[in-house]
């Protein structure tokens, strides 16, 4: 029996309502448990969890307290990397066989590091052994249905009629103060700030470890026989410079943790300043030190030239960190004049 046009009407309003009551609890529950505490996209947010490892997974299970896949992600990266660099220093000190131990241990890191942020910017909930439910429990999120916490949502559309669709709205235009464009600029830009952060700690860390515990591989290999000696190349005055690298590092790990937590102007160009300086101890400390000694290597053309790249090397960056400090520091003086340095 053909319905008619009043019965056809009613049944289009009742499954057009019961779509739109749909698609606003879908709104809705995705406004409550897709919400970001830092404003990332949740898959960006599961990247920078790893980026940094257990240092960076520490600093979004503080500040990140909405978004519950990020939470597992920060969770999860705490417990892997931390368990693995703990096992790892406890191995090293093995005698004659930790080396290898520690060498199996940081080609584990590796992959893990690579594999986890791929699928945590691929929005997937990725669980490893023990590690992962632990951090499913706590962040009360299921690896089945991680995709609902990205801010994903079914995306079952209803097609009206051509003749019966409304004519879409006139757009609205707000004109906005200043002052708003300015909240607005800098909110926008706050994700690119704090992934550059996150990679400045990931790098200092990843240098922080590496000056301390290998720098007994910067040396000259030779083959003698059926075995390659090591002849280091770095000398006693090395040990001179170590504690002013360390502390300059330490700095950057703790000053840019900071500026992810507090996003400040007036912090970031101090922050930046003051690392500066310390760059510029670094490199002229390093530069009038100079704890290299080449006299292994037989070729003494390639000794020079490898000591002139050194010292050029040095010298830029020493310039470059100077640039640096200048800009930031009149560029600091200036927006407080203006009165544009609080944001």
């Amino acid at each position: 029996m053909e319905l008619s046009p009043e019965e056809k009407r009613r049944i289009y309003e009742e499954e057009k309502a019961r779509i739109e009551a749909e698609e606003k609890l879908s709104k809705e529950k995705r406004a409550s448990e897709g919400a970001s505490s830092t404003n990332l996209e949740p898959n960006v947010g599961g990247l920078l969890c790893y980026l940094g490892m257990w240092i960076t997974g520490i600093i979004f299970l503080i500040i990140e307290q909405k978004n519950r896949l990020i939470r597992f992600h920060a969770i999860q990266s705490i417990i892997v990397f931390g368990f693995l660099f703990i096992a790892s220093a406890v191995l090293n000190e093995i005698p004659f066989v930790g080396w290898f131990f520690g060498l199996v241990i940081g080609m584990v890191i590796f992959i893990l590091w690579i594999v986890l942020m791929v699928k945590a910017y691929q929005g997937e909930v990725y669980k490893l052994p023990l590690a992962g439910d632990i951090a499913e429990k706590v962040a009360n999120v299921s690896a089945d249905k991680g995709k609902e916490f990205e801010g994903s949502a079914d995306k079952t559309a209803y097609t009206q009629p051509v003749a019966e669709q409304a004519a879409p709205p006139e757009p609205v235009v707000v004109e906005k103060r200043p002052g708003e464009r300015a909240d607005e600029y800098v909110k926008s830009t706050r994700g690119g700030r704090m992934t550059a952060s996150s990679f400045a700690i990931a790098w200092s860390f990843v240098l922080l470890i590496f000056f301390n515990y290998f720098t007994k591989y910067i040396a000259y290999y030779q083959l003698e026989g059926n075995r390659w000696i090591r002849y280091p190349i770095l000398t006693g005055d090395f040990n001179a410079w170590l504690p002013i690298l360390t502390i300059t590092l330490t700095l950057s790990i703790v000053g840019h943790i900071i500026l992810i937590i507090y996003d400040r102007y007036i912090l970031r160009e101090t922050t930046s300043i003051v690392l500066n300086l310390f760059g510029i101890a670094v490199t002229v400390t390093l530069l009038s030190i100079y704890p290299f000694d080449f006299h292994a290597v037989p070729n003494d053309t390639a000794v020079t030239i490898v000591s002139i790249l050194i010292t050029v090397v040095l010298i830029g960056i020493t310039i470059g960190l100077l640039i640096g400090t200048i800009v930031s520091f009149i560029r600091l003086i200036v927006n407080l004049a203006k009165g544009t340095a609080n944001y």
